[in-house]
């Protein structure tokens, strides 16, 4: 469930409206009061994000604006916050080992993924929706464009989420996904990774991204890892953290998250 809570109430009905939704979700209320909205829809530091346009990346040439940006003036009362409730989510969404079992247990390494989102100024942005999607161990997708010459786990659907919990804090169960054939050059290979989808305290700060695994010897050979300026590559990569792990059960990872950060 979404909600689009606008900052600006001009009349009783709207005022009306706000307050019920606040009633039902007070966690707004406070991201209303005490988030820096403007601050957070600052430009984008092009010294951390890569290109719209890579060479090196095939598909971005046709993909990527070809003239310039038109930028659209904000007002106060424009920055409009995204409320997720509880609702459509549930517990287990949170496990991809768990959440698409037919016959038994999906194959390939156990993992657990942790990390904290947080706003430009290290702080904790709690209730923001987290998306994951990701290949199975043997480094395909369930869909039907991925016709990469390897089997599908039935046990395996590669897609859940969660809500930050009030500090920030995320957690996923999964399998760590495998490496693919791409075709954007001869012999290309994607490292292993997995895909993240949040959205912020606005609707600009929505990110997409991925986190890779570290010692992964594809990425020195990735032109979208590489494509990324190289003093923010490091962030795209996840620490290994033996105390995140669930003993005799999954190696654990970190990976936190900055929206609209000033350099990252």
């Amino acid at each position: 469930m979404v909600f689009i809570v606008n900052t600006e109430v001009k009349t009783q009905r709207q005022k009306k409206t706000l307050n019920a939704i606040l009633t039902r979700f007070p966690f707004c209320r406070d991201a209303m009061t005490t988030s820096p909205l403007l601050p957070a829809l600052a430009s984008r530091d092009w010294q951390s994000h890569p290109p719209y346009q890579a060479p090196g990346y095939k598909s971005t040439l046709t993909r990527g604006p070809q003239q310039p940006l038109v930028v659209v003036p904000s007002r106060l009362g424009e920055p409009s916050v995204p409320v997720f409730g509880l609702d459509g989510l549930r517990d287990i969404d949170r496990d991809l080992t768990r959440n698409a079992r037919r016959n038994g247990e999906p194959l390939g390494e156990r993992i657990r993924v942790v990390g904290r989102v947080l706003d430009t100024h290290g702080r904790p942005l709690p209730h923001t929706l987290v998306e994951l999607w990701q290949a199975n161990a043997a480094g395909r997708y369930v869909h039907k464009v991925d016709q990469h010459d390897a089997p599908l786990d039935p046990n395996f659907l590669g897609a859940g989420r969660c809500l930050t919990d009030t500090q920030g804090r995320y957690e996923f169960l999964t399998i760590k996904p495998g490496a693919y054939p791409w075709g954007n050059h001869p012999n290309a290979w994607r490292p292993q990774h997995l895909h993240f989808s949040l959205f912020g305290q606005a609707m600009p700060c929505r990110l997409v991204t991925q986190m890779y695994f570290p010692g992964d010897p594809l990425l020195a050979y990735d032109p979208i890892y590489l494509e990324v300026p190289e003093k923010a590559r490091t962030s795209l990569v996840a620490d290994f953290a033996l105390e995140e792990t669930r003993e005799g059960f999954a190696l654990g990872y970190v990976f936190d998250i900055v929206l609209r950060g000033a350099s990252t």
